[in-house]
């Protein structure tokens, strides 16, 4: 019993400390950005931009380059024949009028599915695979991959490696993942890939940060990450000028429009709305 109560003790003292430290601050920085500050930020839309279309599909993803995001952010899984395909959840339920895991399904019975809208309207499009995905941004803009790492095993670190070789695409790629193994394995793969870290929080003075798990951190550990990307109201201003002193990036994630979002020193916004940051296009003239 002593065991069982420390440990809830132990985690209410993480929990009220990273509120002390994190989320407090973040409720008190002013909100929004100069048209100068925006353009001097990369610009992610997340997962196609989600806010102009249906999420990660061809039609989003050209909607987003269109709208002037930096960056094409996707999700991917492996499918049972072992197809690298573009979806956010592990299952197909929410995403098209079909149901069943993705680990369960061959491509071709994928395919028999389509996409739902917002509105739960099916759509003409089906679930990509990753391939289809990089032929069609092609390079027009980066493309940043996030690899669901849930089994344990490596076969979708291995094949995303092998697509990205194929299409000799390195130059403008780049793998995020909450899973330090994910991370660690693509690395091994293809050392010249760009890497970036998911988390959630880190509490100031534990060498640990939380990204699904409580996971130890030190610098020389993520020597081959280039950025790390937080949940936007976990992280502050000395932890920003922190991590950039050690040579490191750092975006937040998922934001709608600038005046909204805290101001902070950050290098990139990864947003449902491409467009409100680049103020290059409207949902209205993409549709």
């Amino acid at each position: 019993m002593n065991k069982k109560l420390n440990m809830l003790l132990g985690v209410g003292a993480i929990a009220a400390g990273y509120v002390a430290y994190n989320v407090i601050p973040n409720l008190f920085y002013r909100r929004g950005y100069t048209r100068h500050e925006m353009d001097e930020l990369t610009i992610i839309a997340h997962r196609g931009g989600a806010g102009l279309g249906a999420e990660n599909t061809l039609s989003c993803i050209e909607r987003g380059i269109a709208a002037g995001a930096d960056v094409i952010e996707v999700d991917v899984h492996l499918t049972l024949d072992g197809e690298v395909v573009v979806c956010h959840d592990k299952n197909i339920d929410r995403t098209t009028n079909g149901m069943g895991n993705i680990a369960s399904l061959a491509l071709h019975e994928l395919q028999e599915f389509y996409i739902v809208d917002q509105a739960g309207n099916p759509t003409p499009e089906h679930i990509p695979t990753l391939a289809e995905v990089i032929d069609t941004v092609a390079g027009r803009s980066k493309l940043l991959i996030e690899i669901k790492h849930e089994s344990g095993r490596y076969d979708v670190e291995r094949r995303v490696v092998e697509i990205v070789n194929r299409y000799n695409a390195q130059e403008w790629v780049s793998v995020q993942s909450f899973s330090d193994e994910s991370l660690a394995e693509v690395h091994r793969l293809n050392p010249e890939l760009r890497l970036e870290k998911l988390l959630i929080f880190r509490v100031k003075g534990i060498p640990a940060v939380f990204d699904g798990g409580f996971t130890a951190f030190d610098y020389d550990k993520y020597e081959y990450v280039s950025s790390f990307n937080f949940y936007y109201r976990s992280v502050t201003r000395s932890m920003i000028e922190r991590l950039h002193k050690h040579g490191k990036e750092v975006k937040i994630w998922t934001l709608a429009g600038p005046e909204d979002t805290p101001h902070l020193p950050v290098d990139g916004i990864i947003t449902d709305r491409p467009d409100l940051w680049r103020n290059q296009l409207t949902i209205d003239t993409l549709v």
